[in-house]
């Protein structure tokens, strides 16, 4: 009886624990907040992600090498490489994340030059992929990575004379900067272009450059970008098409795919068609499963669908605008800053295209889009800014304690009582 009693009193919970309430506003301001928002954000789009390029890729796939699975099995395999290498990013101390800036430029320097020999491959009239052991990869991912690292290393190293023109231009806007754009642009990929110059305005923008030089610097870029869309007459297509709106004459050719994802979105309605019943991915939509899965996402799940996709990356902006503003590292703000900067940057892009608001670039979905080499450096960004939260003052004891408070709950287990 006395055994009894004594098991009832080590489970019980204090009354006062059972009666406290904690508002939400204490809870949102805990340490570990911005942690698990990433982690959780991050895992539901990659889960969503896989379920949407199953069902949008299904059909082209059975046509194309004899099974449904073809396409989803690729991006499943890159997600379970992805996962471990997001998880050892969000233990490695942020010091390390400054030491690896050189190392990554230089690596993602040489493979985009790579591009431009036998390794190279065009896809849709793009040379950024290279071909390797029948797989192919796209180096300018890993540029986008090599900027933010390397660039908010150097401009939080310099940020006592950036008051200064040349400490400004050199050597972030130039040599760096200019080469890596003019790298991608020479494979004729603007879309990754674009989302290279917006990592380059909001480092120099979280650094504290002052406005003078910074609309300086965007203006140039702005003249860039415009000469690389005149000079290019299947760029112009697209700007004179989506110009255009609904009166665009060349329905079976540059508005083809802008038109169809709206009639996806359309199909879909307020509460979608159902998974798997979309009409448009029956070889309607070019790219369903890639920069389209948001029109498949719209067609098949509806309203609900598209807002929780949004949602998520709203929590991820989020979470990246807590780290600009609680860290006390100004190499984790301008990290943390261009990192926004380029996920949800490209996440406007890509949606923006698909519901008509912008032209159609071909940037993928981040997490979402099928594309191995764009899963893998998503998920190793957002490594890293888990372990810059892990560093937020108070994080690792609160991340501790808890997992403290795990061991000990699997300790009195009928399995572990011997142990």
């Amino acid at each position: 009886m006395s055994s009894q009693v004594d098991r009832r009193e080590a489970f019980a919970v204090p009354q006062s624990r059972l009666r406290r309430h904690v508002p939400a506003a204490e809870r949102l301001d805990s340490p570990v907040t911005t942690y698990y928002v990433l982690l959780g954000s991050t895992l539901l789009l990659l889960v969503i992600g896989l379920v949407m390029v199953l069902s949008a890729s299904s059909v082209t796939s059975l046509s194309k090498s004899g099974s449904s699975f073809t396409v989803f099995l690729s991006q499943l395999r890159f997600a379970v490489i992805g996962l471990p290498l997001m998880l050892v990013a969000s233990r490695v101390p942020v010091r390390w994340w400054k030491r690896f800036g050189w190392v990554v430029l230089i690596g993602a320097l040489a493979a985009q030059l790579l591009v431009f020999t036998g390794l190279g491959v065009s896809v849709n009239g793009n040379r950024n992929w290279i071909e390797l052991g029948g797989q192919r990869l796209q180096p300018s991912e890993g540029l986008k990575l090599a900027l933010v690292l390397w660039g908010a290393a150097v401009l939080a190293r310099k940020r006592l004379l950036l008051d200064r023109w040349v400490h400004v231009l050199v050597p972030v806007l130039a040599p760096v900067g200019v080469l890596a754009i003019a790298l991608v642009l020479a494979g004729h990929d603007l879309g990754t272009a674009l989302v290279l110059l917006m990592i380059l305005g909001a480092l120099l923008f979280a650094a504290g450059v002052p406005a003078r030089m910074f609309l300086f610097a965007g203006a140039a870029m702005s003249g860039l970008v415009a000469v690389m869309v005149s000079t290019s007459p299947n760029r112009m297509q697209r700007i004179e098409s989506w110009l255009g709106g609904g009166s665009c004459t060349e329905v079976l050719t540059t508005c083809y795919q802008s038109i169809h994802g709206k009639y996806a979105l359309a199909d879909g309605g307020w509460w979608g068609v159902g998974l798997g019943a979309s009409r448009e991915k029956w070889s309607w939509l070019p790219e369903a499963h890639n920069d389209f899965i948001f029109a498949i996402i719209g067609e098949e799940l509806g309203l609900p669908g598209v807002l929780v996709v949004l949602a998520l990356f709203l929590l991820i902006g989020w979470a990246c605008l807590r780290l600009v503003t609680r860290s006390d590292d100004l190499f984790v703000r301008i990290a943390s800053a261009a990192t926004m900067a380029w996920l949800l940057g490209q996440t406007l892009i890509n949606v923006g295209a698909v519901i008509g608001m912008l032209p159609v670039i071909g940037l993928p979905l981040p997490l979402v889009s099928s594309g191995g080499s764009a899963l893998i450096t998503s998920m190793l960004v957002l490594g890293m800014l888990m372990a810059f939260a892990r560093a937020e003052p108070g994080a690792a004891q609160a991340l501790g304690a808890r997992a403290g408070l795990l061991r000990r709950s699997l300790a009195v287990l009928p399995g572990r009582r011997g142990s």
